[in-house]
């Protein structure tokens, strides 16, 4: 296991000031043999008075994670998520690359969308032996060992379908010149239709929802830094029509406009 931790997208923690004292996030690089499908393992723990709730951003990649006595797969959704903290708990997760999902499932990735199922269900894995010794809380080391000893069982594969669909939300999460699905297409020298059918059978979600979330982060990115936003510039600079395009998408996925998310003291 790497001892660099990633990075991860942590402007996906929507108001991240407001919960500072409440909880922390750390993240850990996979050992070797999960890399090709692993992004990062993601810790939570918090002690909280009463009860907070935390809205996160959803990113195009499945998510593992060990709560309520169970390995719980979270599908990709288009719907807000928010989770409900109180007293003291913890949380350990497991976040796929975009593509790396796919090799343990078997599966379309895009029967998952919008759910959040047990392991047993989704992988035919009895996953609550591994989430008893990930909620029992002990050192970090442990708690992911007892994820990846899961996750290893089921045996993953090279896929090279699922590195060149990576490869390409790689490219549309750095390229604001890939501004539509058909651009990204383009690139990937194949039809819209079968780069539709490709990111269902491998995300589990389009690639249109995939360039216009990336450019969502990015505006939320921009207004937790601390340089002045000038949000027409910048909404025309992500690939939006006009700030009012932006102003729209961003209060859908975060709940407020970006102007006044920024002037929040929670942000």
């Amino acid at each position: 296991m790497s001892t660099e931790e990633p990075r991860g997208r942590p402007e996906a923690i929507v108001r991240p000031r407001a919960g500072a004292e409440l909880f922390t996030v750390e993240r850990v690089a996979p050992r070797s043999e999960l890399a090709e499908f692993v992004a990062y393992h993601w810790l939570v723990r918090w002690e909280v008075p009463g009860t907070y709730r935390q809205q996160v951003v959803p990113q195009p990649r499945v998510h593992v994670a060990a709560e309520q006595g169970r390995l719980l797969v979270h599908g990709i959704t288009r719907e807000p998520f928010e989770r409900e903290l109180s007293g003291r708990g913890l949380v350990l997760g497991t976040a796929f690359h975009p593509a790396g999902f796919r090799p343990l499932l078997r599966r379309s990735v895009g029967s998952l969308a919008g759910t959040v199922q047990p392991g047993l269900a989704v992988l035919g894995a009895d996953d609550r032996s591994a989430a008893v010794r990930i909620l029992a809380d002990g050192p970090d080391v442990e708690l992911v060992a007892a994820m990846e000893e899961y996750l290893l069982a089921l045996a993953p594969r090279p896929d090279e379908t699922a590195r060149w669909v990576d490869r390409l939300v790689a490219q549309a999460e750095r390229r604001h010149d890939i501004r539509r699905a058909e651009e990204l297409a383009e690139v990937a020298g194949v039809s819209l239709r079968a780069l539709q059918r490709t990111f269902t059978e491998y995300i589990g979600i389009g690639p249109k929802w995939v360039i216009q979330r990336f450019r969502i982060l990015e505006a939320a990115a921009a207004a937790l830094g601390d340089t002045p936003v000038d949000w027409a510039v910048l909404a025309q600079d992500l690939g939006f029509s006009d700030q009012a395009h932006l102003t729209r998408v961003f209060t859908q996925v975060v709940g407020t406009p970006p102007a006044t998310y920024r002037r929040d003291p929670g942000t």
